[in-house]
């Protein structure tokens, strides 16, 4: 499938369904960027469905709690609790994971709405982009992570629990050159100073969404069919959102005025996340592995389904587990006994 931009601005139009709903009572949810935007309205929809445990995974202490107490207010929700993480830091998504091993219990739905949209190259800690980082890195690791509590979860409450990925419909317009398709490290290699030139950066966000799919997709194709688990990837369209806060200037202003024209608000983009975290209740089935958008199926980009970017997607799954495997060696273990080889 291709997108136009004209299909795309008529889409920006398009009436939303209101947001679906399920019987979250007694189940545990956690959403990644819950403290504002796309999270914190999900998070409010979840709250109202009254879930046993709702999880705010939060960077910033200060901004979480005032999450929380905005979250109260509007819901008269009261069990909400704040974890912290950062996810430019594996060490922050690690003890995040530690905790919840120890603390959290079951685990029904966790969504990752992980994004970070910067033009300019910035180096973590650990060494990595830290877009790519963010997005494409520590996503995946707090999923492993978390791989082991979901499916306990099936098997001890008999239900099919969520994995739900923020994508976008912009990875229709995102590819993969050809030094990078015939590069044995291309993730090292994407994420490299020398390879994040000033035109590099201006798409990589894009980039970043074109690798969440694959992720989700790679995933959904390893995890057994008999394995009452569903991964998806949500596209929540364009929204008012904080995501382009680090624009300045004249981008900026063109950013806002374009913003204010054609993009939905936050809430209505946040139902997509809900609508992947509980619709087709009865049929979860239908949701496994998807691309979801304007709350349906939706085929993902040709070259996705290309020959060259389905080898892409492989290569780019081992490299990931590799790298994984080097920030937390349960991340192999995991792959292993939970996932089998692709479908």
């Amino acid at each position: 499938m291709k997108l136009s931009f004209f299909t795309f601005i008529r889409g920006q139009f398009a009436k939303q369904p209101p947001v679906v709903k399920g019987d979250l009572a007694g189940k545990t949810v956690i959403v990644l960027g819950a403290n504002t935007g796309l999270g914190f309205e999900a998070s409010k929809h979840f709250a109202r469905m009254n879930p046993g445990r709702l999880i705010l995974a939060c960077r910033n202490q200060s901004k979480g709690h005032a999450a929380l107490d905005r979250l109260k207010s509007a819901t008269g929700y009261g069990k909400a609790e704040l974890w912290l993480i950062d996810l430019a830091d594996f060490e922050s998504v690690k003890k995040f994971a530690d905790k919840f091993e120890r603390d959290g219990g079951r685990l029904d739905i966790l969504v990752e709405n992980a994004a970070l949209s910067t033009s300019k190259y910035e180096a973590t800690k650990d060494g990595w982009e830290v877009s790519l980082q963010v997005s494409n890195l520590s996503t995946p690791l707090l999923a492993f992570l978390l791989l082991p509590a979901m499916i306990k979860t099936a098997e001890q409450h008999a239900t099919v629990p969520r994995l739900v990925v923020v994508a976008s419909e912009v990875h229709y317009w995102a590819t993969l050159e050809k030094k990078i398709l015939e590069n044995p490290d291309m993730l090292k290699t994407m994420a490299s100073a020398k390879y994040c030139t000033e035109k590099i950066m201006s798409s990589r966000y894009l980039l970043t969404k074109l690798l969440n799919i694959f992720f989700v997709r790679a995933f959904n194709d390893r995890l057994p069919s008999s394995t009452p688990l569903v991964i998806n990837a949500i596209n929540p369209g364009l929204c008012k959102t904080e995501l382009s806060r680090e624009e300045h200037g004249i981008a900026s202003l063109f950013t806002a005025i374009f913003l204010n024209i054609f993009a939905f608000s936050a809430e209505q983009g946040s139902r997509q996340l809900v609508y992947g975290a509980v619709a087709n209740a009865d049929n979860p089935e239908a949701l496994r592995g998807q691309f979801i958008s304007a709350c349906q199926v939706t085929e993902v980009s040709d070259f996705v389904l290309s020959h060259e970017g389905v080898k892409a997607q492989d290569q780019l799954w081992d490299e990931l587990i590799g790298i994984l495997g080097r920030v937390d060696s349960k991340v192999p273990a995991i792959a292993s006994q939970y996932l089998s080889a692709q479908r």
